[in-house]
Protein backbone atom coordinates (compact mmCIF):
# COMPACT_ATOMS: atom_id res chain seq x y z
CA UNK A 1 0.00 0.00 0.00
CA UNK A 2 2.95 2.35 0.59
CA UNK A 3 3.55 2.47 -3.14
CA UNK A 4 0.06 3.75 -3.90
CA UNK A 5 0.56 7.50 -3.10
CA UNK A 6 3.64 7.88 -5.38
CA UNK A 7 1.82 6.06 -8.19
CA UNK A 8 -1.21 8.33 -7.79
CA UNK A 9 1.07 11.39 -7.81
CA UNK A 10 2.71 10.25 -11.06
CA UNK A 11 -0.73 9.64 -12.56
CA UNK A 12 -1.95 13.10 -11.58
CA UNK A 13 1.22 14.66 -13.02
CA UNK A 14 0.66 12.78 -16.28
CA UNK A 15 -2.94 13.97 -16.50
CA UNK A 16 -1.78 17.51 -15.75
CA UNK A 17 0.74 17.28 -18.61
CA UNK A 18 -1.98 16.10 -20.98
CA UNK A 19 -4.19 18.98 -19.85
CA UNK A 20 -1.39 21.46 -20.61
CA UNK A 21 -0.88 20.03 -24.10
CA UNK A 22 -4.62 19.96 -24.76
CA UNK A 23 -4.95 23.58 -23.67
CA UNK A 24 -2.10 24.71 -25.94
CA UNK A 25 -4.38 25.77 -28.78
CA UNK A 26 -2.84 28.58 -30.87
CA UNK A 27 -4.69 31.83 -30.26
CA UNK A 28 -4.03 35.54 -29.95
CA UNK A 29 -4.42 35.34 -26.16
CA UNK A 30 -1.94 32.48 -25.89
CA UNK A 31 0.54 34.38 -28.05
CA UNK A 32 0.26 37.52 -25.89
CA UNK A 33 0.78 35.54 -22.71
CA UNK A 34 3.65 33.62 -24.34
CA UNK A 35 5.50 36.81 -25.27
CA UNK A 36 5.00 38.14 -21.74
CA UNK A 37 6.32 34.94 -20.18
CA UNK A 38 9.31 34.80 -22.54
CA UNK A 39 10.34 38.18 -21.20
CA UNK A 40 9.62 37.29 -17.56
CA UNK A 41 11.30 33.89 -17.37
CA UNK A 42 13.65 34.11 -20.33
CA UNK A 43 15.07 37.61 -20.69
CA UNK A 44 15.19 38.18 -16.94
CA UNK A 45 17.15 34.95 -16.48
CA UNK A 46 19.83 36.02 -18.94
CA UNK A 47 22.15 37.88 -16.51
CA UNK A 48 22.61 34.91 -14.16
CA UNK A 49 23.09 32.57 -17.14
CA UNK A 50 25.76 34.81 -18.66
CA UNK A 51 27.69 35.21 -15.42
CA UNK A 52 27.37 31.52 -14.57
CA UNK A 53 28.57 30.46 -18.02
CA UNK A 54 31.64 32.68 -17.85
CA UNK A 55 32.78 31.40 -14.48
CA UNK A 56 32.09 27.76 -15.39
CA UNK A 57 34.27 28.23 -18.49
CA UNK A 58 37.07 29.74 -16.42
CA UNK A 59 36.94 27.00 -13.79
CA UNK A 60 36.75 24.15 -16.30
CA UNK A 61 39.65 25.57 -18.32
CA UNK A 62 41.88 25.75 -15.26
CA UNK A 63 40.94 22.22 -14.22
CA UNK A 64 41.46 20.78 -17.71
CA UNK A 65 44.81 22.55 -18.16
CA UNK A 66 46.19 21.24 -14.86
CA UNK A 67 45.13 17.69 -15.68
CA UNK A 68 46.32 17.70 -19.32
CA UNK A 69 49.58 19.52 -18.69
CA UNK A 70 50.73 16.55 -16.60
CA UNK A 71 50.72 14.44 -19.77
CA UNK A 72 52.00 17.15 -22.10
CA UNK A 73 48.60 17.61 -23.77
CA UNK A 74 47.74 21.12 -22.64
CA UNK A 75 46.79 22.10 -26.22
CA UNK A 76 43.72 19.85 -25.88
CA UNK A 77 42.12 22.13 -23.32
CA UNK A 78 39.50 23.36 -25.77
CA UNK A 79 38.48 19.77 -26.63
CA UNK A 80 37.74 18.97 -22.98
CA UNK A 81 35.96 22.28 -22.59
CA UNK A 82 33.87 21.94 -25.76
CA UNK A 83 32.72 18.39 -25.14
CA UNK A 84 32.09 19.01 -21.45
CA UNK A 85 30.15 22.22 -22.03
CA UNK A 86 28.01 21.15 -24.99
CA UNK A 87 27.31 17.57 -23.96
CA UNK A 88 26.79 17.92 -20.22
CA UNK A 89 27.46 21.11 -18.29
CA UNK A 90 25.81 23.61 -20.63
CA UNK A 91 22.29 22.11 -20.74
CA UNK A 92 22.34 20.88 -17.13
CA UNK A 93 23.70 23.99 -15.42
CA UNK A 94 21.51 26.26 -17.53
CA UNK A 95 18.46 24.23 -16.53
CA UNK A 96 19.45 24.31 -12.86
CA UNK A 97 20.01 28.07 -12.93
CA UNK A 98 16.72 28.47 -14.79
CA UNK A 99 14.92 26.42 -12.14
CA UNK A 100 16.36 28.52 -9.35
CA UNK A 101 15.51 31.80 -11.08
CA UNK A 102 12.35 31.13 -13.12
CA UNK A 103 11.03 27.78 -11.87
CA UNK A 104 10.67 29.11 -8.34
CA UNK A 105 8.88 32.15 -9.77
CA UNK A 106 6.41 29.97 -11.69
CA UNK A 107 5.62 27.90 -8.61
CA UNK A 108 5.26 30.98 -6.41
CA UNK A 109 2.99 32.81 -8.86
CA UNK A 110 0.66 29.85 -9.34
CA UNK A 111 0.70 29.10 -5.62
CA UNK A 112 -0.29 32.69 -4.89
CA UNK A 113 -3.04 32.47 -7.51
CA UNK A 114 -4.32 29.35 -5.73
CA UNK A 115 -4.12 31.03 -2.31
CA UNK A 116 -6.04 34.10 -3.51
CA UNK A 117 -8.68 32.03 -5.37
CA UNK A 118 -7.71 33.43 -8.77
CA UNK A 119 -7.55 29.94 -10.27
CA UNK A 120 -11.01 29.15 -8.95
CA UNK A 121 -12.29 32.48 -10.29
CA UNK A 122 -10.97 31.67 -13.78
CA UNK A 123 -12.90 28.40 -13.74
CA UNK A 124 -16.08 30.15 -12.59
CA UNK A 125 -15.76 32.62 -15.48
CA UNK A 126 -15.51 29.75 -17.97
CA UNK A 127 -11.79 30.31 -18.63
CA UNK A 128 -9.53 27.26 -18.58
CA UNK A 129 -6.98 28.06 -15.82
CA UNK A 130 -4.49 25.58 -17.28
CA UNK A 131 -4.64 27.23 -20.70
CA UNK A 132 -4.49 30.72 -19.23
CA UNK A 133 -1.87 30.32 -16.50
CA UNK A 134 0.16 27.18 -17.26
CA UNK A 135 0.42 26.63 -21.03
CA UNK A 136 2.16 29.98 -21.80
CA UNK A 137 4.72 29.35 -19.06
CA UNK A 138 5.38 25.82 -20.31
CA UNK A 139 5.99 26.84 -23.93
CA UNK A 140 8.03 29.87 -22.88
CA UNK A 141 10.35 27.56 -20.95
CA UNK A 142 10.63 25.14 -23.88
CA UNK A 143 11.64 28.02 -26.15
CA UNK A 144 13.85 29.96 -23.73
CA UNK A 145 16.04 27.30 -22.13
CA UNK A 146 17.73 26.27 -25.43
CA UNK A 147 18.41 29.95 -26.16
CA UNK A 148 19.78 30.46 -22.66
CA UNK A 149 21.93 27.36 -23.12
CA UNK A 150 23.38 28.92 -26.26
CA UNK A 151 24.32 32.04 -24.30
CA UNK A 152 25.75 29.90 -21.49
CA UNK A 153 27.96 27.92 -23.88
CA UNK A 154 29.05 31.03 -25.77
CA UNK A 155 30.15 32.81 -22.61
CA UNK A 156 31.88 29.67 -21.31
CA UNK A 157 33.86 29.27 -24.55
CA UNK A 158 34.72 32.98 -24.68
CA UNK A 159 35.91 33.06 -21.08
CA UNK A 160 37.90 29.88 -21.65
CA UNK A 161 39.56 31.42 -24.70
CA UNK A 162 40.60 34.50 -22.76
CA UNK A 163 42.07 32.44 -19.93
CA UNK A 164 43.71 29.74 -22.06
CA UNK A 165 45.24 32.09 -24.63
CA UNK A 166 45.92 35.32 -22.76
CA UNK A 167 46.68 33.94 -19.29
CA UNK A 168 47.92 30.36 -19.66
CA UNK A 169 49.61 30.86 -23.04
CA UNK A 170 47.90 28.34 -25.34
CA UNK A 171 48.16 29.28 -29.02
CA UNK A 172 44.93 30.89 -30.24
CA UNK A 173 44.94 29.04 -33.57
CA UNK A 174 45.44 25.69 -31.85
CA UNK A 175 42.67 26.49 -29.37
CA UNK A 176 40.06 27.13 -32.08
CA UNK A 177 41.27 24.34 -34.38
CA UNK A 178 41.07 21.70 -31.65
CA UNK A 179 37.63 22.98 -30.62
CA UNK A 180 36.36 22.88 -34.19
CA UNK A 181 37.67 19.36 -34.77
CA UNK A 182 36.24 17.94 -31.54
CA UNK A 183 32.75 19.49 -31.44
CA UNK A 184 30.18 18.40 -34.01
CA UNK A 185 27.33 20.72 -34.99
CA UNK A 186 24.63 18.02 -34.87
CA UNK A 187 25.96 15.41 -32.45
CA UNK A 188 27.09 17.88 -29.80
CA UNK A 189 25.51 21.32 -30.28
CA UNK A 190 22.27 19.91 -31.70
CA UNK A 191 21.90 17.40 -28.89
CA UNK A 192 22.57 20.16 -26.35
CA UNK A 193 19.62 22.09 -27.75
CA UNK A 194 17.39 18.98 -27.63
CA UNK A 195 18.35 18.28 -24.02
CA UNK A 196 17.78 21.93 -23.11
CA UNK A 197 14.27 21.96 -24.58
CA UNK A 198 13.39 18.78 -22.67
CA UNK A 199 14.85 20.16 -19.44
CA UNK A 200 12.99 23.45 -19.88
CA UNK A 201 9.67 21.71 -20.45
CA UNK A 202 10.18 19.38 -17.49
CA UNK A 203 11.20 22.23 -15.19
CA UNK A 204 8.17 24.30 -16.14
CA UNK A 205 5.79 21.36 -15.78
CA UNK A 206 7.09 20.41 -12.35
CA UNK A 207 7.01 24.00 -11.09
CA UNK A 208 3.55 24.62 -12.56
CA UNK A 209 2.13 21.35 -11.23
CA UNK A 210 3.40 21.96 -7.71
CA UNK A 211 2.26 25.58 -7.67
CA UNK A 212 -1.10 24.85 -9.30
CA UNK A 213 -1.92 22.21 -6.66
CA UNK A 214 -0.42 24.05 -3.67
CA UNK A 215 -2.30 24.44 -0.42
CA UNK A 216 -4.31 27.70 -0.61
CA UNK A 217 -2.25 29.41 2.10
CA UNK A 218 0.88 31.52 2.23
CA UNK A 219 2.71 28.64 3.87
CA UNK A 220 1.50 26.33 1.11
CA UNK A 221 2.95 28.69 -1.47
CA UNK A 222 6.36 28.71 0.20
CA UNK A 223 6.35 24.92 0.53
CA UNK A 224 5.38 24.57 -3.13
CA UNK A 225 8.21 26.86 -4.23
CA UNK A 226 10.80 24.83 -2.31
CA UNK A 227 9.36 21.55 -3.54
CA UNK A 228 9.36 22.77 -7.15
CA UNK A 229 13.06 23.70 -7.08
CA UNK A 230 14.14 20.46 -5.40
CA UNK A 231 11.99 18.11 -7.49
CA UNK A 232 12.73 19.81 -10.80
CA UNK A 233 16.48 19.89 -10.13
CA UNK A 234 16.62 16.20 -9.25
CA UNK A 235 14.49 15.28 -12.26
CA UNK A 236 16.75 17.25 -14.61
CA UNK A 237 19.84 15.48 -13.24
CA UNK A 238 18.21 12.07 -13.67
CA UNK A 239 16.99 12.87 -17.17
CA UNK A 240 20.44 14.13 -18.11
CA UNK A 241 21.97 10.77 -17.24
CA UNK A 242 19.33 8.87 -19.21
CA UNK A 243 19.59 11.12 -22.27
CA UNK A 244 23.39 11.11 -22.22
CA UNK A 245 23.42 7.30 -22.07
CA UNK A 246 21.04 7.12 -25.04
CA UNK A 247 22.41 9.97 -27.19
CA UNK A 248 26.17 9.67 -26.65
CA UNK A 249 26.79 5.92 -26.83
Amino acid sequence: MAIAPPVRAVGRAGLFTLAVLRASVPSADLFRELVREIYKIGARSLPIIVVGGAFVGLSLTLLAYRALDTYGASTQVSMILGLGIYRELGPVLTALLFIGRAGSSIAAELGLMRATDQITALGLMGIDPVGKAVAPRFWAAVLCVPLLTGFFCSLAISASYLEAVHVIGVDAGVFWQVLRDSVDLVDDFGMAMVKSAVFGGVAALVAAYVGFHAEPTIEGTSVATTKAVVNASLLVLMLNFVMSALLFN
